[in-house]
């Protein structure tokens, strides 16, 4: 369990540890606005090769830190705890368990987090099983360091990391398992027809951007449109809103309905 230092360094009192310096290029570093604070990552992986290069690369970034690594779920919990990550990237396998029956606890302990997965997996099954835990997205471990920094930063933002086949999959499997029950309130009930028509987006896996420019709207207006789905769903990312949509019947087209 290593707990970090804005610089990059472990903090540890071992002066040999933490000193290697991160390439210059691994990813264009991205500004802050003023007075906006850098995303507080904690990586959680077994695996210290991995953790300590992704770890270096975040903190390669203005607006990234990483606050800590660790090597276990009770390590991950006990840091995340303590240092209110605002991104927890966890693998699956883990020496005292499975990352994602671990999702609920680090989301529990802390609200406002959103999860990665990094996982190896393509079973739809595992897949399936992490969206409904209520991850933000899956992040395959040969993921290059730009592809890390821009699913870190996605997922910041509330975001999905999921390509449409992966999605479509997994919300099969999400649908194959779901009771047909009728929805306490109706769609057009809970959403404006706008917010329905940006839901539907979000459901074919198109970001904010590729469905503004499908509903003739402003990226903003489309944004605005996510936080109010994601605030009546009461979701953390714009999968979990996907999957509670679809559990609660919000979605009967994905029910086969």
């Amino acid at each position: 369990m290593v707990q970090r230092t804005r610089a990059g360094m472990p903090a540890t009192d071992d002066p040999l540890a933490g000193t290697a310096t991160p390439a210059a290029d691994l990813s264009a570093p991205v500004g802050r606005r003023a007075g906006e604070r850098a995303a507080r990552v904690l990586v959680i992986d077994d695996h210290s090769t991995v953790a300590e290069a992704v770890a270096m690369a975040i903190d390669s970034q203005a607006d990234l830190d990483c606050v800590g690594t660790a090597a276990s779920i009770a390590e991950g919990r006990r840091l995340a705890a303590a240092l209110a990550p605002d991104v927890i990237l966890i693998d699956v396998e883990l020496p005292d368990g499975d990352g994602i029956d671990a999702v609920p606890e680090l989301r529990r302990d802390n609200p406002r987090a959103r999860v990665l997965v990094l996982t190896g997996h393509t079973d739809m099954g595992v897949l399936a099983r992490a969206a409904s835990a209520g991850v933000s997205g899956f992040l395959p471990k040969e993921s290059g360091i730009h592809e890390v920094l821009r699913a870190v930063r996605v997922a910041r933002d509330g975001g999905m990391i999921v390509n449409n086949a992966t999605l479509s999959g997994v919300l099969d499997r999400i649908a194959a398992g779901t009771q047909r029950v009728a929805a306490s309130a109706s769609a057009g009930d809970l959403f404006t027809p706008r917010e329905l028509d940006v839901l539907r987006g979000l459901a074919t896996g198109s970001d904010p951007q590729s469905i503004a420019r499908t509903l003739g709207m402003s990226v903003n207006t489309c944004r605005g449109h996510v936080k109010s789905i994601l605030g009546k769903l009461d979701a953390h990312s714009q999968l979990e809103a996907v999957v509670i949509a679809l559990r609660r019947g919000l979605l009967p087209e994905l029910l086969g309905a």
